[in-house]
Protein backbone atom coordinates (compact mmCIF):
# COMPACT_ATOMS: atom_id res chain seq x y z
CA UNK A 1 0.00 0.00 0.00
CA UNK A 2 0.96 3.37 -0.63
CA UNK A 3 1.27 6.22 1.94
CA UNK A 4 -1.86 7.67 0.35
CA UNK A 5 -3.70 4.67 1.25
CA UNK A 6 -2.59 4.20 4.49
CA UNK A 7 -2.64 8.35 5.30
CA UNK A 8 -6.25 8.20 4.14
CA UNK A 9 -7.52 5.23 5.82
CA UNK A 10 -6.10 6.95 9.67
CA UNK A 11 -7.86 9.82 8.27
CA UNK A 12 -11.16 8.20 7.59
CA UNK A 13 -10.64 6.15 11.17
CA UNK A 14 -9.95 9.42 13.09
CA UNK A 15 -12.84 11.28 11.14
CA UNK A 16 -15.31 8.21 12.61
CA UNK A 17 -14.32 7.53 15.88
CA UNK A 18 -15.18 11.36 16.40
CA UNK A 19 -18.13 11.75 14.20
CA UNK A 20 -19.20 8.12 16.65
CA UNK A 21 -18.03 10.02 19.95
CA UNK A 22 -19.96 13.14 19.33
CA UNK A 23 -23.19 11.48 17.94
CA UNK A 24 -22.90 9.29 21.50
CA UNK A 25 -22.45 12.54 23.30
CA UNK A 26 -25.48 13.95 22.17
CA UNK A 27 -27.48 10.97 22.70
CA UNK A 28 -26.61 11.29 26.31
CA UNK A 29 -27.21 14.84 26.51
CA UNK A 30 -30.52 14.26 25.21
CA UNK A 31 -32.74 14.62 28.08
CA UNK A 32 -35.33 12.18 26.05
CA UNK A 33 -32.82 9.63 25.39
CA UNK A 34 -31.65 9.50 29.07
CA UNK A 35 -35.48 9.71 30.45
CA UNK A 36 -35.89 6.57 28.38
CA UNK A 37 -32.79 4.30 29.11
CA UNK A 38 -33.52 5.51 32.65
CA UNK A 39 -37.31 4.23 32.30
CA UNK A 40 -35.58 1.00 31.00
CA UNK A 41 -33.63 0.30 34.49
CA UNK A 42 -37.01 0.77 36.46
CA UNK A 43 -39.20 -1.29 34.32
CA UNK A 44 -36.11 -4.51 34.64
CA UNK A 45 -35.64 -3.88 38.37
CA UNK A 46 -39.39 -3.87 39.05
CA UNK A 47 -39.85 -7.36 36.33
CA UNK A 48 -36.99 -8.92 38.47
CA UNK A 49 -39.24 -7.79 41.30
CA UNK A 50 -42.02 -9.35 40.16
CA UNK A 51 -39.69 -12.62 38.98
CA UNK A 52 -38.67 -12.66 42.86
CA UNK A 53 -42.62 -12.59 43.83
CA UNK A 54 -43.86 -15.05 41.41
CA UNK A 55 -40.92 -17.15 42.56
CA UNK A 56 -41.86 -16.95 46.33
CA UNK A 57 -45.32 -17.69 45.24
CA UNK A 58 -44.94 -20.98 43.62
CA UNK A 59 -42.19 -21.83 46.46
CA UNK A 60 -39.13 -21.58 43.76
CA UNK A 61 -36.03 -20.46 45.59
CA UNK A 62 -34.40 -17.73 44.03
CA UNK A 63 -30.88 -17.07 42.73
CA UNK A 64 -30.17 -14.98 45.90
CA UNK A 65 -31.49 -17.71 48.04
CA UNK A 66 -29.62 -20.48 46.31
CA UNK A 67 -26.46 -18.23 47.04
CA UNK A 68 -27.41 -18.03 51.40
CA UNK A 69 -27.82 -21.65 50.77
CA UNK A 70 -24.48 -22.13 49.72
CA UNK A 71 -22.54 -19.68 51.82
CA UNK A 72 -24.78 -21.74 54.75
CA UNK A 73 -23.56 -24.59 53.39
CA UNK A 74 -20.21 -23.96 52.81
CA UNK A 75 -19.80 -22.35 56.62
CA UNK A 76 -21.08 -25.95 57.92
CA UNK A 77 -19.00 -27.68 56.28
CA UNK A 78 -16.18 -25.59 57.50
CA UNK A 79 -17.03 -26.23 61.44
CA UNK A 80 -17.69 -29.72 60.15
CA UNK A 81 -14.56 -30.22 59.10
CA UNK A 82 -12.81 -28.20 62.43
CA UNK A 83 -14.91 -30.79 64.39
CA UNK A 84 -13.35 -33.71 62.58
CA UNK A 85 -9.99 -32.50 62.92
CA UNK A 86 -10.41 -32.44 66.37
CA UNK A 87 -11.62 -35.32 67.10
CA UNK A 88 -9.20 -37.31 64.89
CA UNK A 89 -6.57 -34.96 67.41
CA UNK A 90 -8.34 -36.51 70.73
CA UNK A 91 -8.38 -39.96 69.03
CA UNK A 92 -4.48 -39.90 68.35
CA UNK A 93 -3.98 -38.53 72.18
CA UNK A 94 -5.99 -41.61 73.25
CA UNK A 95 -4.00 -43.94 70.98
CA UNK A 96 -0.85 -42.27 72.47
CA UNK A 97 -1.99 -42.63 75.68
CA UNK A 98 -1.61 -46.23 75.09
CA UNK A 99 -4.51 -48.42 75.66
CA UNK A 100 -3.18 -50.91 78.15
CA UNK A 101 -3.20 -48.15 80.77
CA UNK A 102 -6.85 -48.01 80.71
CA UNK A 103 -7.75 -51.59 82.11
CA UNK A 104 -4.82 -51.12 85.16
CA UNK A 105 -6.30 -47.85 86.16
CA UNK A 106 -9.89 -48.81 85.94
CA UNK A 107 -8.97 -52.14 88.15
CA UNK A 108 -6.95 -49.75 90.74
CA UNK A 109 -10.02 -47.49 90.56
CA UNK A 110 -11.94 -51.02 91.49
CA UNK A 111 -9.55 -51.66 94.45
CA UNK A 112 -9.88 -48.72 96.34
CA UNK A 113 -13.72 -48.28 96.10
CA UNK A 114 -13.53 -51.63 97.64
CA UNK A 115 -11.10 -50.43 100.28
CA UNK A 116 -13.37 -47.47 101.21
CA UNK A 117 -16.91 -49.85 101.44
CA UNK A 118 -15.27 -52.26 103.59
CA UNK A 119 -13.74 -49.15 105.48
CA UNK A 120 -16.86 -47.39 105.84
CA UNK A 121 -18.97 -51.02 107.01
CA UNK A 122 -16.20 -51.35 109.39
CA UNK A 123 -17.04 -47.49 110.78
CA UNK A 124 -20.74 -48.21 111.08
CA UNK A 125 -20.54 -51.38 112.81
CA UNK A 126 -17.83 -49.94 115.04
CA UNK A 127 -20.14 -46.80 116.36
CA UNK A 128 -22.55 -47.57 119.24
CA UNK A 129 -26.20 -47.79 119.25
CA UNK A 130 -26.53 -47.43 115.30
CA UNK A 131 -29.39 -49.31 114.23
CA UNK A 132 -29.05 -51.31 111.19
CA UNK A 133 -29.69 -49.00 107.89
CA UNK A 134 -32.76 -49.88 106.06
CA UNK A 135 -32.42 -49.82 102.60
CA UNK A 136 -34.76 -47.05 100.73
CA UNK A 137 -36.72 -49.49 98.42
CA UNK A 138 -37.99 -51.18 101.92
CA UNK A 139 -38.72 -47.88 104.06
CA UNK A 140 -42.07 -46.64 104.87
CA UNK A 141 -43.33 -43.36 104.86
CA UNK A 142 -45.06 -41.72 107.48
CA UNK A 143 -48.43 -40.02 106.42
CA UNK A 144 -49.78 -37.25 108.61
CA UNK A 145 -53.25 -35.55 108.02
Amino acid sequence: MSEDTEGLRDRLARQSEDAIGKLAQELLENPLITGAIAQAFTAREKAAQAQEVAMGALNLPSAADLERLTRRVRSVSQRLEGIEDGVDRLDGKLARAGDDATPSRLEAMEEQLSALTRELSALREALPGVAAQVPSSQERLEVTE
